[in-house]
């Protein structure tokens, strides 16, 4: 009997039970508010399947009834934008000739940046640190009269190069604050005994920081290459006609001069340029949290 009773605890049963309908509770906001988040994100890809005369006549909030996949061929390569009828295929071409070399040129700069600063200290180095992690904290605004002065300068006004070196300048800012935090984490000693075996700092960067250094640059690559691609102030400013990324050529489809809004060729040109994006986060995604939170040695 006495054991009985013990095994039985009402008190325990009650509170298993509070808990069960407080994760119901829980589970059931977040489900509200992920719908909520996502509201955007549907009616564009609903918007896309849609046939223009059904948004026209039944709002932009609706089902398609019936699916048109016209709407993603015209956006690629029929849709008028800036003069020309070729569709977004061009500006698309042009992000990627802009983000790929600055994405790479910016992790290499802010990798030896961030080698030099934490590992070949010298007087005044904490000093020229703090000046180049500014540029994380300076608003874009700020620097678009210096960069347009800059770009004329070099007669790079109007090109992807020009939008190359911006964002190359800007963003290793971020990727040298990345790399010398992480790079603190390698011990010193290791370094010493490098230095006393001969190996000079090239040899240093190579052997060893470099084959440490796969979660950090999988950080600096993902930031990168995210944040250039969906970067619109310095694509609009410097940039214009068929030199335009994808990001600007969105505001340009947008505010076409024809006076009639494609909202279904636009939800799909929209979801096209949000592709590279989202697939780098969906293959990398992991690999960004883990290189934030990982040090150099475990």
């Amino acid at each position: 009997m006495a054991s009985g009773a013990a095994a039985y605890d009402p008190l325990a049963t009650g509170g298993s039970g509070r808990r069960a309908g407080a994760k119901l509770v829980i589970y059931g906001l977040l489900l509200l508010f992920a719908f909520y988040f996502l509201i955007p994100l549907i009616v564009v890809v609903l918007n896309s399947f849609r046939s223009l005369p059904d948004i026209t006549q039944n709002g932009v909030l609706g089902l398609p009834r019936s699916l048109s996949f016209e709407n993603w061929g015209m956006a690629w390569s029929g849709i008028c934008i800036g003069g020309t009828c070729e569709g977004i295929s061009p500006y698309f071409k042009n992000s990627f000739k802009m983000v790929i070399p600055a994405t790479i040129i910016s992790t290499i700069v802010g990798a030896l940046n961030g080698y030099l600063l934490s590992k070949w200290r010298f007087r005044g180095s904490e000093v020229l640190f703090g000046i180049i992690t500014l540029g994380v904290f300076m608003p874009g605004q700020m620097v678009l009269l210096p960069w347009a002065i800059t770009l004329g300068y070099l007669g790079l006004t109007n090109t992807t190069a020009g939008l190359v070196l911006v964002h190359v300048v800007q963003g290793t800012s971020f990727t040298t604050l990345f790399c010398r935090n992480y790079y603190v984490n390698i011990p010193d000693d290791l370094i010493k005994a490098a230095r006393i075996d001969g190996a000079g700092f090239w040899r240093i960067f190579w052997r060893i920081v470099l084959p440490l250094s796969p979660p950090i640059l999988i950080v600096t690559v993902i930031w990168q290459f995210t944040g250039i691609w969906n970067e619109f102030l310095y694509a609009v400013v410097f940039s214009s006609g068929s030199q335009q990324p994808i990001t600007a050529a969105l505001i340009a489809l947008s505010t076409g001069s024809t006076g009639v809004r494609y909202y279904n060729v636009e939800s799909a040109a929209v979801l096209m340029a949000a592709l590279p994006p989202l697939l780098v986060y969906l293959f990398g995604g992991k690999y960004f949290m883990r290189g934030l939170t990982q040090g150099a040695i475990k």
